[in-house]
């Protein structure tokens, strides 16, 4: 088995783009990077692969989604037509329902900014809850958003759910959110565990790091 650092290296290097960088948000604290996120974890929450979601969230924000203002605003048929753009057809027509929805909610709710609902939750399992109330965010979603979201929000990390364990485990690293978290600095974590999740998906992604390794 190679050197656990050394995989760790590895994974952030050739496997260790976020969802979120992928889909070209500048994660921050700030309203409008943190809603784009969560669009992000709406559209990756199907039964969908990773790379078309992260197509149909950039299309979304070229055609000006990038608030939940602006994603209320919008008609159903341009959200239809903006996943499609990206490909998302499967699921398209109820998706586009389920993000005017959840645009409304965030905006009623939370005045467009969801670090009120952060502030709501106090601690980690009111953020999943209340994530989960939103429309198309189930378990799924609320973990996606909890593991991309934990640089910006430090009280979550470290945040290691079952996919990312997964992942852990099939390369060789500890499972438990303490000592994986203990390889990166805290602002590495969400590649660590996006490269985890990478592992956990692909085979191909495992054998590329232990090889290289």
């Amino acid at each position: 088995m190679a050197n656990r650092r050394q995989v760790v290296r590895t994974l952030l290097d050739r496997h260790g783009e976020t969802y979120a960088q992928e889909a070209g948000i500048r994660l921050k604290d700030t309203p409008m990077p943190l809603y784009q996120l969560l669009v992000l974890s709406t559209l990756l929450s199907a039964r969908i692969r990773a790379s078309t979601a992260v197509d149909a969230a950039r299309e979304l924000f070229k055609a000006g989604y990038r608030t939940p203002q602006a994603m209320r605003d919008a008609t159903w048929r341009q959200r239809v037509d903006a996943l499609g753009r990206g490909h998302y057809r499967r699921y398209d027509e109820r998706t586009a329902t389920m993000l005017g929805d959840g645009a409304t909610l965030v905006l009623d709710r939370w005045h467009g900014d969801l670090r009120r609902l952060r502030d709501e939750a106090g601690g980690r399992e009111g953020v999943t809850a209340l994530l989960e109330e939103v429309p198309g965010i189930g378990p799924t979603g609320a973990a996606i958003f909890c593991r991309e979201v934990q640089g910006v929000w430090s009280e979550l990390a470290p945040y290691v759910d079952g996919k990312t364990a997964q992942g852990a485990n099939r390369l060789g690293l500890p499972k438990t959110p303490g000592r994986l978290a203990g390889y990166v600095a805290p602002a590495q974590l969400p590649e660590l565990v996006a490269g985890c999740v990478r592992a956990a998906l692909s085979k191909d992604v495992t054998d590329d790091v232990l090889r290289a390794a």
